[in-house]
């Protein structure tokens, strides 16, 4: 199809992110369109749909990009969704493959492994020959089965010829030797995951054959966007966009994850990003950060932690590159071609402040890449030798080609692990900024820099709060900001409950917050939670360093702490969910209405109280949903669900690029216009709001027309008393007329 005809219109004005299961697939989700349809919905934003490990939950270790998995109905599945009205936007992978068990469930992988450089697969993958495989446990017994070798679940191919070697002579003839689980792969992998291994998507043959099916999709009109599933682990992230922009128009989102105050490079040829700086800006607009220092005080006396929390990222930066990057570490030390550069190597990735820098082989590096390595320079030569360091920092920014590569696709999975899987379990005085890119010493920002952020912000990229990956739901982080107006109240009782249950001082202050935020919580959902974090902090147990003395003790730790604690951990909750309300609401309403495509994720058009995955891809009760949407009340899920019908149907009337002017709304409100078509109001601090006496004289100027309330039916011009526009729900999503 020529390029000219491949556009499908206007851009979703909205997306609802699901997450396709063989429990719920295309048939089950074509039976919601209608309900979604009445939500409001612009369209659908799918996890990963083509062909994954059978049994998979989230579908991002894909085996086949040939074909549309079947579990989710297949690619008829598919052609019946998309003609259901709602525009479909697709996940895709194009940063690796699994490595299923049994090996064989990868047709390209089992072909390299058999024939080695002469496969025609061997490009496809990002890999040294013999290939690395970490499988082997304590006492391995191999079964040759003709040209199968076996061990437990296991299967490789045997290279031709060798059949009938003695074992010892067969295992070192073959293209991949068999190493122990905990060493190093010899490919490159998805952060630390070896079940995973990296595709070379920079070479034209492997771009074709692992988009044809999608790309086919889109010509046919069934996919009308996609969602690109981490860029940072490509080789050339803008290579990559460029060459998908060679093929179609449809609107493409990058899982690029930036922080403070970098942005997606400007030469990205994409819409933006999936949201996750709009949902930590959103976040630190509802907390209070007055509470900021009692909270770091309760926190730092209970895990006799450092309330440094740069100290605390370093740590655990360094800490993952010994734990589960040693592999790659080696190879880019071989590519910088120079002796004597490890440590300071090592220095250089802990020290980058960022996911990558985006420098490519060739090309001169961009002020902005040259300053992030030189800032990385800076601070890791005040650790080792600065002349090393120098070294190695002109390395990646002008040396041999695979070095300024490896560098930046590394740097990606140490930020992912050290930081987002190590450090924010370690250090949260107030975990509700502990979240995808998130900086958790970071307290607040004010309307006025929420304000300035909007300004600069990409009419097309992403906004979100929640996602498949967050650390918690946004309700969660509703109820958790609340803390930040009650550190006093908030310490008294984490004394209490400590007095009674207590484990460990390193993870039981964040058991309190999200025993707490989560509730009402079953002793398994909590347990696993938990542990989830005690191995993520790596303080005491990881996930290669188990021990089952302390797991036994968590264990322990969280059937006392429910059954103990449950009753006063309610009665927390509840004065908390007085305040929680108003974050909740309010966040939704500025993460719908500011710029951008607001992205709903499945179930959170109510309350949804989820912790880190797998808990957050629980099944969703859309009957519930169904029938309050049928019969709305005034419980905060049926507020809720008003609110976004209500933002979601407003967004409908205007483009992603249509005027966003702040409005005045003092301290405990903050209010903004999208042009004449709607305002955006809501309350913000309502624990210090309440403390104050209401919002007693304070009023909001809005602009000039007549404005009616979605949520109220009531008409409102000119200035407005805020006690009077939000006398009934904390917020105000206000149609032009």
């Amino acid at each position: 199809m020529p390029a000219e005809e491949r556009g499908k219109g206007p851009i979703v004005t909205s997306t609802y992110r699901v997450q396709l299961t063989p429990e719920f697939g295309f048939g089950e989700l074509s039976e919601l369109t209608g309900y979604l349809r009445r939500l409001g919905v612009g369209g659908l934003y799918l996890s990963p749909t083509l062909q994954a490990v059978a049994g998979s939950q989230h579908g991002y270790d894909v085996t086949d990009h040939s074909r549309v998995r079947a579990e989710f109905g297949g690619v008829d599945g598919l052609r019946k969704l998309a003609g259901q009205g709602l525009r479909i936007v697709a996940d895709i992978v194009p940063n690796h493959m699994t490595v299923p068990v049994p090996e064989s469930g990868n047709a390209q992988l089992w072909s390299v492994l058999r024939l080695g450089p002469e496969s025609p697969y061997a490009a496809w993958f990002d890999l040294t020959f013999p290939v690395a495989l970490p499988v082997l446990g304590d006492n391995p017994e191999f079964t040759v089965d003709g040209d199968v070798l076996r061990y437990w679940d296991h299967e490789f191919p045997l290279r031709p010829g060798t059949e009938g070697l003695p074992l010892d002579e067969l295992l070192a003839a073959q293209h991949y030797r068999l190493v122990p689980w905990t060493e190093p792969p010899g490919y490159r992998r998805f952060f630390d995951v070896s079940s995973l291994i990296g595709l070379r998507v920079e070479d034209n043959e492997v771009f074709e054959a692992t988009h044809r099916v999608t790309l086919d999709l889109i010509d046919e009109g069934v996919i009308d966007g996609l969602r690109v599933d981490h860029p940072d682990g490509l080789a050339d992230p803008r290579g990559y966009l460029r060459r998908l922009r060679d093929f179609t128009d449809v609107p493409v989102w990058v899982e690029k994850i930036v922080i403070g105050r970098e942005r997606l490079p400007a030469d990205w040829p994409c819409e933006g990003t999936t949201g996750y700086e709009a949902l930590n800006a959103i976040t630190r607009l509802f907390v209070d950060p007055a509470g900021a220092d009692k909270l770091i005080t309760t926190f730092t006396q209970r895990t006799g932690v450092s309330a440094d929390y740069d100290a605390v990222r370093y740590e655990a930066k360094k800490h993952v590159l010994s734990l589960f990057f040693k592999g790659e570490v080696d190879r880019l030390e071989s590519a910088l071609g120079e002796p004597g550069l490890h440590d300071a190597l090592i220095e250089m990735l802990a020290a980058m402040p960022v996911y990558r820098a985006y420098v490519n082989p060739g090309e001169p590096p961009s002020a902005e890449a040259v300053r992030i390595i030189e800032t990385a320079a800076a601070e890791a030569g005040r650790r080792t030798d600065p002349g090393a360091v120098a070294r190695v920092a002109h390395q990646v920014l002008y040396g041999p080609a695979e070095a300024v590569t490896r560098f930046q696709q590394t740097c990606g999975p140490v930020m992912a692990k050290g930081v987002e899987d190590t450090a924010l379990y370690r250090w949260f005085p107030l975990a509700c900024l502990n979240e995808v890119g998130g900086e958790p010493d970071h307290f607040a920002v004010t309307p006025e820099e929420f304000h300035a952020f909007c300004a600069v912000m990409t009419p097309t990229t992403m906004t979100t709060l929640s996602t498949h990956d967050t650390k918690r739901s946004e309700d969660v982080r509703a109820r958790l900001a609340v803390l930040s107006e009650l550190p006093d109240v908030w310490a008294d009782a984490v004394e209490s409950w400590s007095g009674q249950v207590r484990f460990d001082p390193a993870l039981d202050y964040l058991a309190w917050q999200s025993l707490m935020a989560a509730w009402p919580i079953d002793v398994d959902r909590f347990t696993n939670y938990l542990l989830k974090a005690a191995r993520e902090a790596k303080t005491s147990i990881s996930w290669i360093k188990p021990d089952p003395v302390y797991e036994a003790g968590l264990r322990d730790f969280c059937r006392k702490a429910v059954e103990v604690c449950g009753f006063s951990v309610a009665s927390f909750t509840a004065v908390v969910d007085r305040y929680a309300r108003a974050n909740s609401l309010g966040q939704k309403v500025v993460q719908l209405l500011m710029p951008g495509v607001p992205d709903l994720y499945q179930g959170n058009e109510t309350t949804d109280f989820s912790l880190v995955d797998p808990d957050n891809r629980r099944p969703v009760d859309y009957g519930f949903r169904r029938a309050l949407l049928d019969d709305p009340d005034d419980t905060w899920d049926g507020q809720k669900l008003q609110t976004v019908t209500a933002c979601l149907r407003v967004r409908k009337r205007f483009t992603a690029d249509e005027p966003y002017v702040p409005i005045e709304a003092g301290r405990n409100a903050v209010a903004f216009a999208r042009g004449d078509k709607a305002v955006a109001v809501a309350t913000r601090l309502p624990a210090a709001l309440e403390r104050r006496g209401g919002f007693g004289g304070d009023t909001i100027m809005l602009p000039p027309g007549r404005w009616r309330c979605l949520l109220t039916g009531a008409e409102h011009t000119g200035r407005v008393p805020l006690a009077h526009l939000l006398s009934r729900f904390p917020v105000a999503v206000l149609e032009g007329s």
